[in-house]
């Protein structure tokens, strides 16, 4: 059960970087980065007041900054930041390293220690996409990487941080808490260049920030969090190596980006590999 949240949630966030490529040639990075974490902010303070939620503690809450910092705010303005200049299928390789910076995140935070299986299968997957990369000619380095760098390390920790808390206070509670927790550092700032950008929006713009404030920005995250709470941070991380590719299904539909053969058998050999890892055990630390 823990795998196919986690999966729900890789699907909901598989649409993100081509939906944001496709809304920043009028919204800003900043805007299209921070204004959707401000929107959902919003969401999350009327779920937390219609259910009446008590607040976290002060441990709950030290977390939960963490989570904020990583999935609130730096992914979203460190990937919105580099779909301004790369194509989303190039950002989805470099987001392919995500599931092994949050395994190596679930074994600092969460004391997750997965055995020789697990890495075997996950770094498999790894250099499956890679090689793919390589070959295709998508794995150039550009200046944009580096801020795909950062949105991965950023997602890492909020992912492992947020799986392990979502044990005690429920996945959609963790991101609910981290969305408000940002909204005052978020609402001057951004408020007054989104709404003037807004403004110049087509009806395809709203669609498109409409989805990342609503489902990649909150309602992904309670399936996502929940998987993660119920499978384990390295396990159903593993889930995250499909993500690249149906991303660039995503961005072959909505932005008319090819989707090469070598992608497609990229994929089988991820697939494969993920089933393999899904039975290698994960021993907890105390």
């Amino acid at each position: 059960m823990g795998l196919l949240y986690g999966l729900l949630g890789v699907c909901s966030f598989s649409l993100t970087l081509p939906a944001t490529k496709a809304i920043i040639t009028v919204l800003s990075p900043l805007s299209a980065g921070l204004g959707r974490a401000l929107v959902a902010a919003i969401l999350a303070a009327l779920v937390l007041l219609i259910k009446r939620v008590p607040f976290p503690t002060w441990q709950q809450t030290k977390q939960l900054l963490l989570v904020s910092g990583g999935v609130v705010a730096g992914f979203p303005f460190f990937s919105s930041w580099a779909m301004e200049r790369v194509p989303a299928s190039h950002g989805a390789v470099i987001i392919a390293l995500l599931p092994l910076a949050t395994a190596g995140a679930g074994a600092f935070f969460s004391g997750e220690r997965p055995t020789r299986m697990y890495w075997i299968s996950s770094v498999t997957a790894c250099l499956a996409i890679i090689g793919y990369a390589i070959s295709s000619g998508l794995g150039a380095l550009q200046w944009a990487d580096l801020s795909l760098l950062g949105a991965v390390l950023s997602a890492a920790i909020g992912y492992a941080v947020g799986g392990q808390l979502s044990k005690t206070m429920g996945g959609w509670q963790v991101i609910s808490w981290s969305l408000v927790f940002a909204f005052p550092f978020l609402v001057i700032p951004i408020s007054g260049p989104l709404i003037a950008e807004l403004k110049q929006a087509t009806w395809t713009t709203w669609v498109g920030f409409g989805y990342i404030c609503v489902v990649s920005q909150f309602l992904g995250f309670f399936a996502w969090y929940h998987g993660l709470a119920l499978g384990g941070v390295a396990r159903v991380s593993q889930t995250q190596y499909l993500q690249p590719f149906l991303s660039m299904v995503a961005a072959w539909l909505l932005l008319s980006e090819s989707v090469p053969l070598g992608a497609v058998l990229a994929a089988i050999i991820v697939v494969f590999a993920v089933a393999k890892g899904r039975k290698a055990s994960v021993k907890q630390k105390a």
